[in-house]
């Protein structure tokens, strides 16, 4: 990457732990000749002081936009950071001298009733009534698989399946596959096994209880509810957001870090 002209500031919401972060970032930048610009002033790349849930709204705000993402981490896992707070003066200083790898990630776009919403770690299907399970139908593309009782389905793109869907017995996805994992959670069988998609291939979920509806959430948020009878689709979104990190932060030593110790 050609060395750093401008760069865009996203904080965490936590302003009182990133402000003084925030100083050493200007001064860092003033050193090496680099403007701190608006969103929408043209910037090479948006710095996160933050963590992980900052890093994804920042991943979904330039979602499409040819600006790569980088993480400073003041969060408390950090697994999409690049940079830890104490080495922030050294590493941001080789990040402004274009010392960057860029890593291009998936999103998933979920469709309801019309209108589409666009997750950048997960979608996920549930019931809407806590403690009641539900039966989903799913198909992909143009294969019915049937219905399954349980208690949800996450979809997860590669930066998401070491979240939700890792807890739910899914498998991690590395950096830089087109793919989205399928998981179920807590299913009502001894044979439904997780299911990893390629590009391409769209995945429709039908709400097949009698009585129960379920919640659709996209990164955590809800998004929308499926009535009984009622349809999602997901498939793998035409706009990918940018990871940036360093050459040598690769996905298996963030992997290693959090989960290999």
């Amino acid at each position: 990457m050609p060395s750093i002209s401008a760069a865009t500031v996203v904080l965490s919401g936590h302003t009182d732990r990133v402000a003084p972060a925030l100083e050493r970032l200007r001064a860092v930048a003033e050193r090496h000749g680099v403007r701190l610009v608006d969103d929408d002033d043209d910037p090479q790349i948006a710095i996160v002081l933050g963590g992980d849930g900052t890093m994804l709204r920042a991943l979904a705000r330039f979602r499409g936009r040819d600006v790569p993402v980088l993480g400073v981490n003041f969060g408390r896992v950090g697994f999409l950071t690049a940079v830890a707070s104490d080495d922030m003066e050294r590493d941001l200083a080789r990040v402004f001298d274009g010392e960057v790898a860029v890593i291009r990630l998936p999103t998933i776009e979920v469709e309801v009733a019309g209108e589409t919403h666009v997750a950048v770690n997960d979608a996920v299907i549930t019931s809407g009534t806590v403690g009641r399970i539900v039966e989903l139908g799913y198909r992909l593309g143009d294969e019915d698989l049937g219905s399954q009782r349980c208690d949800g389905l996450v979809c997860a793109t590669p930066q998401g399946s070491t979240a939700y869907n890792l807890s739910n017995g899914g498998p991690v996805l590395v950096w830089g596959l087109d793919a989205m994992v399928l998981t179920f959670v807590a299913p009502h069988s001894l044979h439904v096994r997780p299911l990893v998609v390629p590009r391409g291939t769209t995945l429709t979920v039908e709400n097949h209880s009698s009585d129960v509806p379920t919640t659709v959430l996209a990164d955590g948020n809800v998004v929308a509810s499926l009535e009984p009878g009622e349809r999602a689709t997901l498939r793998i979104g035409a706009g990918d957001a940018q990871l940036a990190t360093l050459p040598d932060v690769t996905f298996f030593t963030r992997y290693a870090a959090a989960f290999g110790r």
